[in-house]
């Protein structure tokens, strides 16, 4: 049995993001997601004789985004070059991309590994088109090819080799799916392809400061398969360097039901691709108030965020990491707050009933109907003593989830809500209580304090929640003194 911790894991991550545009990067094909095969192509897609590419302003744009996001250096002066390699689903026979110069340089993104911050430093993001895709259970002798994604705008987030283990592979990818999110860029889903990562990965002896050599698995589709494929192929590894066994430049798939990798190919050098400048595309320069427009475009991301609410507003930081966790989430508690600067009672609503109503109904953000400023006035009355926070988040938030329009003070007067304050009122049933426990009482005054629990619940069960604890406990204590 190898002894792993002998050994230092080296990756490095290729992901590819389809971006968030209409059509298509040299042409005006759509390229909405499950469309019927072959029904977003036409004679540019398919490469046919005569035919010219034109560029795709938005792609250019998000491209920027994303690197001003991730501290890049964005290239001026642009050109896309042909990549020159045969796949049945590349109809062209060649892929329009970049290579010596991509869109953006250097730059990094940072993450939290355990309790530890690292800053994973990116070698580029360059443009390039989709391929298509091939279909190998359609017909049961032959493999189909669908063109409608060949053509997608992509941008390849290029990391250096800077990950050590396959928990910084899953805060990596974590961290990019949520920032590709947060600059509407990608929308993210793995599942549906539009996020797709290589993991380049090679083992080393500890202390060994020569890289090993790179084996590349392709066209992971989750974060969870990614972080199988990196400690199957870590293991594979490791064993073939205790055998003495060479280890082979690879390109790799990962079997997510055994949970292995098999080779698929003998890796290319960037050589075999026989790159060069496409002459049917003109080199592009980005002037400054293009790139000054995107910047100021750009939106708070999240550490940002969680600096604003635990700084100005005092909230925990576990608090504001989860409020900040998805754009759209922070984006209605801001505006929640808008309403309020109750931002401790925002956020325990926010946290607790809101959070559990999206996740019991799988909803997003989006689908929650209670308008920002109508959760603002829960919150107030509850603060303010007038509805208890248990018939509050329970009762009269069932309601007003069917009639959000419906303002809280009157629907909880109209429900019969609203916490009883007025002594008079509660007196009565608290006399019929501390009567009902007369040897309580008379264990409290022995010195058992404990047992004022006891009435307060007891108040409150009379009175269907609508006490109020604090006038109860003080009308409760002020009768047990006499």
């Amino acid at each position: 049995m190898a002894d792993e911790s002998t050994y230092e894991i080296v990756i490095g991550l290729e992901v590819h993001a389809q971006l968030l545009t209409r059509s298509k990067l040299f042409c005006g094909d759509s390229i909405e997601y499950g469309a019927p095969p072959n029904t977003q192509v036409s004679p540019i897609t398919l490469g046919h004789p005569g035919t010219l590419p034109k560029m795709n302003k938005k792609a250019i744009e998000h491209a920027i985004r994303m690197g001003l996001a991730c501290h890049c250096e964005i290239e001026r002066s642009n050109y896309f070059a042909r990549k020159n390699y045969f796949y049945p689903d590349l109809p062209k026979g060649y892929q329009i991309s970049q290579h010596t110069t991509p869109i953006c340089k250097g730059g990094y993104i940072t993450i939290r590994s355990g309790n530890e911050k690292k800053a994973i430093r990116l070698n580029r993001i360059h443009l390039e088109e989709d391929a298509g895709k091939s279909l190998h259970d359609v017909d049961e002798f032959n493999t189909c090819i669908d063109y409608n994604r060949a053509g997608t705008p992509l941008i390849e987030i290029v990391s250096e080799p800077d990950l050590r283990s396959a928990e910084e592979t899953v805060a990596y990818l974590t961290e990019l799916r949520k920032l590709v999110r947060y600059l509407d860029v990608c929308d993210g889903n793995m599942e549906e392809g539009s996020l797709r990562c290589d993991v380049n990965i090679s083992v080393r002896k500890k202390g060994d400061q020569r890289l090993g050599t790179k084996v590349e698995i392709k066209n992971l589709n989750s974060i969870r398969n990614a972080k199988r494929a990196v400690e199957a192929e870590t293991a594979r590894l490791i064993g073939l360097m205790e055998k003495g066994e060479p280890i082979l430049q690879q390109t790799r798939s990962f079997d997510a039901d055994k949970g292995t990798t098999f080779s698929i190919r003998d890796k290319e050098d960037a050589d075999d691709y026989r790159y060069f400048a496409d002459p049917d595309l003109t080199p592009f320069q980005l002037d400054e108030s293009f790139i000054a427009a995107i910047k100021e475009s750009l939106p708070v991301l999240q550490e940002d965020r969680v600096q604003k609410y635990t700084t100005e507003w005092s909230l925990p930081e576990y608090d504001a990491r989860v409020l900040t966790e998805e754009k759209e989430l922070a984006d209605y508690f801001e505006q929640l707050t808008a309403h309020t600067s109750l931002y401790k009672a925002a956020a325990n609503w926010m946290l607790g009933p809101v959070k559990s109503w999206l996740n019991e109904q799988n909803k997003t953000i989006s689908d929650f109907p209670i308008p920002a400023a109508q959760l603002a006035r829960l919150v107030k009355l509850t603060d303010e003593g007038k509805l208890s926070f248990t018939v509050a988040s329970t009762r009269l938030f069932a309601y007003l989830l069917d009639n959000p329009q419906t303002d809280p003070l009157t629907a909880a007067e109209q429900q019969n809500l609203l916490q009883q304050s007025d002594a008079g009122a509660l007196e009565p049933i608290i006399d019929e209580v501390l009567l009902k426990f007369k040897d309580k009482v008379g264990e409290y005054k022995k010195g058992k304090k404990g047992v004022l629990a006891l009435f307060v619940g007891e108040v409150m069960k009379r009175s269907k929640g609508k006490a109020d604890p604090k006038v109860t406990n003080e009308i409760i204590l002020e009768k047990l003194r006499t």
